[in-house]
Formats: C-alpha cells, sequence, structure tokens
C-alpha cells in the first residue's frame, strides 16, 4: 500500500518553499541544507506529522532539530508557520515560479531581480527574447537560450498531475465518501488514474447509491474544495485545493459496470467498443449495452466483464484500454497475462543513507523482506554524484561487508550489492573494472552532461552497454515529468543494442520519472529485451513505488517472464553469469 498522508504533504511543501526563499536570500548553506533534509524527511514518514507532533517527539526524526520541529508544531496547531509567512513578504511571488524554470538558480533570480527588476516568468521570457541577461555578470547567449528553453518547456507542459499525486488524492476522497455517506454501496476511482497513466488532467470517481444527494452533498463539501463548478442531482463538479478538476458521478447498480467502463476509457478505446458493438446490432452507452431493436432494456452492464463478453472480447484490464491493439487482441482470445506485484521478488535500484537516501541499508533491507521479496538489491550512487553523495570505492567495500554481517542472519532472505553508476561524458564507468566486479548487479545511469547531443549521449549509453560489468540501464531517456525533459538519445539503437548485449533496461517507477514510458518499454518487450521494474527509492516506505514500476510494465503488455524481477536467486545468479 502507498501511504499518503495529507498533512505531511503540506509541511514538506512548505519546507521545500522555505529551503528556495533561504537560497534566494543567499542565507547560510548549512541552514539551507537543513531543511531541504527536513522537507524530504517529512515526505517519507509513514506516520501523520500531527500525531509525531504531538507526542512531542518530531527531534527524534533524522534531520529535524529543535528550531525546526517548533515551526512544524506551529503549522499542525494553526495551520500556518509564522517564519514561512515572512520569508514569503520579502519576495514577489513570482520569483517563486522562476525557480521551477530549467538553468535557473537562486542566485541568478537574485541577479535578475536585483539589476533587472525581474519578478514574473513573463518578464524573465520578454527579458531574455530581447537578449538584455546576456549582458549581466554570468549570463551568456547559451545561458539565455536554455532559460528560454526551460520556459517554453514549462508553458508547453500540459497542467496534470502526476500519478502517484492522483491515485492519493482520489483514495482519500474515496475514503472521505465511505465514512459519511450510508447509502454508499460502491466508490471507485475510474478515468486515467484507473488506467495508471503517468500523469492525470482531472480525477473521475464514481459511485453506486440509493441517495445520490447524500454523497453530492458530502463530495461538494468536502475539506479540500476551492470551488464547486456543478452540483446536480447525480453527478457534481469541483476544483480542488490542490488545483485539480474532479468530477464525481453517482448510477444506479445495474449500470455500474457500463458507467464504469465508460468513465475509464480511453477516448479511443470507447469509440473502438462503439464501433464493434455496432457491427453485432449492438449500442454501448455509460447506462448499458443494449440491442439496436430495443435500447430500453440493458442486455449488460452490470460488471465490464459481461459487456466484454457480450461482445465477444476477452476482459481487457484497464491498463490496455488505449486503443493500441487490445480489442483485435481481445477478439482473438490471445491477450498476455500481464505480470502482477505478486509476481516481484525483489528489487534492483533503490539508495540508502550512505548516498542520498534517508533509511538506513538494515532498515531498507527489513522493509524489502517484509514485502515478501526473496532478495534485495541495494544500489547506492557511485562517486561522481556529489550532490547525492556517492560512496567511494572504500565506502562501497565497507559497505559489501556490511550486507555480509546482514545475510549471516538472513534465514532465506538475501542482501545482494549493486550500485547505481554514472555513466560518465565519455561513456566511461565511474568504478574501474576491478570494482565493477566486485558489485553483484551494477545499473548504469546518466545523470549529468543533458545538453550533449543525440550522436553523443547515444554513443556514451551505447559504450557502457558494451561493459560486460553493466547489467541493467536506469531511466534510460532522463525525463522528469512536468520539470525536464527526455535528453536527445536514439532510442531504436539503445534498444537493438540491449537486446545484442543482453543488457536489461529499467521501468523506473519513481512518480516523476516513469522511465522507460510504456510505449518504449513495450517495443523493448517485443524484442525480447530483459526488463527490471525498479523502485528507485529513497526511504523505506517508498519501496511501494513498485506498484507504478509494475502498472507501467502493465501498460506496456508485459508478462512476468520478461522481468528479471519475478526470478528467483538461482535463476537471477544464472541469468547474470550468462
Amino acid at each position: 500500500m502507498i501511504l499518503y498522508i495529507m498533512k505531511n504533504e503540506e509541511v514538506s511543501k512548505i519546507l521545500t518553499e522555505m529551503t528556495q526563499l533561504l537560497e534566494l536570500a543567499d542565507e547560510n548553506r548549512f541552514k539551507i541544507r537543513a531543511y531541504s533534509q527536513a522537507a524530504q524527511t517529512v515526505l517519507n514518514l509513514t506516520e501523520a506529522i500531527e500525531n509525531i507532533a504531538g507526542r512531542d517527539q518530531l527531534t527524534d526524526l533524522p534531520g529535524i532539530g529543535k528550531g525546526i520541529a517548533e515551526k512544524i508544531k506551529e503549522y499542525c496547531g494553526t495551520g500556518k508557520m509564522e517564519e514561512h509567512e515572512r520569508l514569503k513578504g520579502l519576495y514577489p511571488s513570482g520569483l517563486l515560479e522562476m525557480m521551477q524554470v530549467s538553468g535557473l538558480g537562486p542566485k541568478r533570480i537574485r541577479l535578475v531581480y536585483d539589476q533587472l527588476k525581474i519578478d514574473s516568468i513573463d518578464k524573465l521570457k520578454d527579458a531574455a527574447q530581447k537578449k538584455k541577461l546576456s549582458a549581466l555578470e554570468g549570463f551568456g547567449a547559451k545561458t539565455e537560450e536554455n532559460i528560454l528553453k526551460g520556459i517554453a518547456f514549462k508553458e508547453e507542459t500540459p497542467n496534470r498531475m502526476l500519478l502517484h499525486d492522483a491515485i492519493q488524492l482520489s483514495d482519500s476522497i474515496v475514503r472521505l465518501l465511505q465514512s459519511e455517506c450510508r447509502s454508499l454501496e460502491q466508490c471507485v476511482p475510474a478515468g486515467s488514474v484507473r488506467r495508471w497513466k503517468e500523469t492525470a488532467g482531472d480525477l473521475d470517481i464514481l459511485c453506486v447509491s440509493e441517495n445520490p444527494k447524500e454523497v453530492i452533498n458530502a463530495f461538494v463539501r468536502q475539506p479540500g474544495t476551492k470551488q464547486i463548478l456543478a452540483e446536480g442531482e447525480t453527478k457534481a463538479s469541483i476544483v480542488h485545493r490542490r488545483g485539480i478538476q474532479c468530477d464525481l458521478r453517482v448510477v444506479r447498480k445495474e449500470s455500474f459496470g457500463a458507467a464504469l467502463l465508460y468513465f475509464t476509457g480511453s477516448k479511443e478505446h470507447n469509440v473502438r467498443l462503439r464501433e464493434l458493438a455496432l457491427k453485432k446490432g449492438l449500442t454501448i452507452n455509460e447506462y448499458g449495452l443494449f440491442s439496436l431493436s430495443n435500447k430500453n432494456k440493458p442486455i449488460a452492464g452490470k460488471t465490464e466483464e459481461e459487456i466484454y463478453k457480450k461482445l465477444g472480447l476477452e476482459f481487457i484490464p484497464p491498463e490496455l484500454r488505449e486503443n493500441r491493439g487490445e480489442i483485435e487482441t481481445a477478439q482473438r482470445k490471445k491477450l498476455p497475462k500481464l505480470i502482477e506485484e505478486k509476481d516481484v521478488r525483489g528489487d534492483f535500484h533503490n539508495h540508502t543513507d550512505m548516498s542520498d537516501g534517508s533509511s538506513t541499508l538494515a532498515e531498507m533491507a527489513g522493509a524489502a523482506k517484509s514485502k515478501g521479496w526473496e532478495w534485495f538489491v541495494s544500489a547506492d550512487h557511485s562517486p561522481s554524484l556529489k550532490v547525492a553523495r556517492g560512496l567511494s570505492v572504500k565506502n562501497l567495500l565497507e559497505k559489501k561487508a556490511e550486507i555480509k554481517r546482514l545475510n549471516q542472519s538472513g534465514r532465506g532472505f538475501i542482501v545482494l550489492l549493486g550500485s547505481e553508476v554514472d555513466i560518465l561524458s565519455d561513456g566511461s564507468m565511474d568504478y574501474d573494472s576491478q570494482t565493477l566486479r566486485e558489485i553483484d548487479f551494477v545499473v548504469g545511469s546518466v545523470h549529468t552532461g543533458f545538453k550533449q547531443n543525440e550522436e553523443q549521449i547515444t554513443a556514451r549509453i551505447l559504450k557502457a552497454m558494451e561493459n560486460p560489468n553493466i547489467d541493467i540501464i536506469g531511466h534510460l531517456t532522463g525525463r522528469l515529468l512536468g520539470s525536464r525533459n527526455p535528453y536527445p538519445v536514439n532510442l531504436q539503437k539503445i534498444l537493438e543494442a540491449a537486446r545484442d548485449t543482453q543488457t536489461a533496461l529499467e521501468i523506473n517507477g519513481q512518480p516523476q520519472r516513469m522511465d522507460l514510458n510504456d510505449a518504449h518499454a513495450k517495443q523493448a518487450g517485443e524484442m525480447g529485451i530483459s526488463l527490471v521494474v525498479s523502485t528507485d527509492a529513497h526511504a523505506k516506505n517508498q519501496l511501494d513505488y513498485m506498484t507504478y514500476a509494475v502498472h507501467s510494465a502493465r501498460r506496456a503488455w508485459i508478462r512476468k517472464e520478461q522481468v528479471l524481477n519475478c526470478l528467483g536467486l538461482d535463476q537471477l545468479r544464472k541469468w547474470k553469469r550468462s
């Protein structure tokens, strides 16, 4: 279960904003780092922050000292932090928005604000287009160009919510309705959330109730409502305070399956279903499946399964409903048996507090074991990634010794030494070959040099894949949803090389990455390339990100036989030897 605790996210967001504001003010770097670490600690908690504050145990948390603890207690009690409000008052709100533009940092923002009075993205764009920024110290034509690219990316990126956030918000609304509405019989998220798309533009909630008025009233008057857009007898729409539109439909029990199918989508999938129905003398809508000769009485509608069966189709899992051949395949009864989370036996890519994680090796291993996994590859960063406190060779060998000690009392659960090793700008690896051979599983990743051209980035990844010590390529395209485009890379060449060198490719479940995306993972699977599903966890509770990796694989039509995480330890070692 992926935890979502509303107050924790709010506190983490405020602490992050305070980090940015302190950077703008050029405050002491240790103070800035303290707020940044506290924000991450709060976000990773598995318990509500207000409960910990109530027990006066905030200072027991890593990275939270007495001063920050007092501010968190203040927010839990009043809904505000006075220091946060004071810092916000020092600068125009547009400066925080400018922090979201790739190519800018707090020092540059402060410089353009102080010297050119630029306090918004619009003014920044205008100044860059008029070549005013390049006259400033530390700026040049290339910097100006990168800033304009960053602004363009922000403008072109739809205002969509990450899947992780959309699922947690949907689930919180469902739980609220379940607790407040006695008449509620069923209540589930639909739309792109149910299809596990990587982002959502809005939320759809579908309910069954004999008292729609009760459900509608609870929905529109929930604590998160910012604006009521519509409030009817069986449907309602609000704008949530988190900035996303939420729509509710209340339907009768006999139409629930048809409504769930309709509101899950995708639109393209539904259009193809309607076309198929018409060829059979039928019509389908949100109320049911009907004969064209009698549109008053549905012949199916209670469940999705019965509708698909009447149309001559296998049941199509929600993740596949994108009109990418699933209907034709279901007609032939040839849909793949998709990977499930219960098939996963371990994780290859995650981080401990030895690098940039917040949980110890023992805590991460314990959490992995509690998930029912059989093995766990602990993969911290390599040394060149200074910002992530990558491990020196000495630290890596010390970690190997600690893993050996842990395994002496493993009782059937095995921890393996891994590393996420940087692929350097020339394609060489961040550890020498002898050190790489000490590591059980090596994930090679690009973390720097994103401004190289397509030929250069492709060549460095190809060179890494030719290295016999590299087992997996991590988050292949380097994208960060909503904040960074993929770097330029020739994916066809990479996929062909992965097949030829038998290098596995990662489907990363970290919510802002989800990389490979479903289309690229589907192509990889069709080419016979081995895949791994990874959490990229930086805290023990983030091992639950495996859910996202698995559902991304399902969207890519992937079976468990194609995924290395579904192998037992002996099979995994055999794959490694081969």
